[in-house]
């Protein structure tokens, strides 16, 4: 997986999206007339890093690779990068080439599939990629597109059942693509991200987009909110739990909650069979 400028170059091509993401407001600088580029220029960001114009337009090109641990701390707080993109910087930098690993396929352990029969709220496995391993029934009722075979990033960002689905998309989708890049880390030539990656560039501008900003951060626990064509608005909790060399990720509502009662609702329809179409009115 090359970088978005095609040169390989992913701690240049990170420092230029992060810079041009930042407002010279933000930075403390007056705004300025006529400005080419968006964000910070070049010289700005070495200025306020305390390095040379000419060094910093080296690490952008690619032609310096191995700046110092104090360079980089004071690039991260000139970019006003967070604690996860900060360390996702200094791993660009620390990366070096190493000998293709081979990768072993990913496997759900028996005891998942076990403990995925027995869950009473949606559960899934996943593996690096997003892709969908295994699922429960409520999971596949709760969303088709959680189906074991079929991708996540793929369909939240392909599918337009899967934008209706989720209340704030936008989010969802940054937080995705986001949390792939974080993933991906330096795996950039596995084969799996390789063609996720290319085929989702090819087929979403917004996903275009969202790569060439460089975000990453984890996607872990947090809440989402839903839309169900059937049972209507649930408000869920998300837990992602590592099991081995996949994930496993369970939604589950408060107790004694409306979402609670309308997840034991689907739970039963679900159980009489396929749920994907409005509830019947009562005469």
């Amino acid at each position: 997986m090359r970088d978005d400028d095609g040169s390989g170059n992913r701690l240049g091509s990170y420092l230029r999206a992060r810079r041009e993401l930042v407002s010279p407001e933000r930075a403390g600088l007056p705004p300025g007339g006529n400005r080419r580029v968006p964000g910070l220029r070049r010289e700005e960001v070495a200025l306020l890093a305390g390095i040379s114009p000419d060094y910093y337009l080296r690490l952008e090109r690619g032609r310096d690779r191995n700046p110092s641990p104090q360079v980089l701390e004071s690039l991260a707080r000139v970019l006003h990068l967070d604690e996860v993109e900060r360390t996702y910087l200094l791993g660009l930098a620390a990366a070096r080439p190493r000998a293709p690993r081979r990768k072993r396929p990913e496997q759900v352990p028996a005891r998942v599939h076990q403990l995925l029969a027995h869950l009473t709220v949606p559960a899934f496995v996943e593996g690096r990629a997003f892709d969908v391993l295994a699922a429960n029934p409520l999971a596949t009722a709760l969303s088709p597109r959680l189906r074991p075979g079929l991708n996540r990033l793929r369909s939240l960002l392909l599918d337009p059942e899967e934008r209706a689905f989720h209340q704030d998309w936008d989010r969802a989708a940054a937080d995705s693509v986001a949390a792939l890049r974080a993933t991906v880390g330096d795996d950039t030539d596995d084969p799996r991200f390789v063609e996720l990656v290319g085929e989702l560039a090819l087929s979403s501008g917004h996903f275009r987009t969202l790569w060439a900003r460089h975000d990453v951060r984890p996607l872990g626990g947090g809440t989402a909110t839903v839309h169900h064509p059937v049972v209507g608005d649930l408000h869920l909790h998300r837990d992602k739990l590592p099991v081995d060399d996949v994930i496993l990720v369970v939604y589950y509502p408060d107790k004694d909650s409306d979402s609670d009662e309308k997840l034991r609702l689907l739970a039963a329809l679900a159980h009489d069979g396929p749920v994907d179409g409005p509830l019947p009115r009562t005469p």
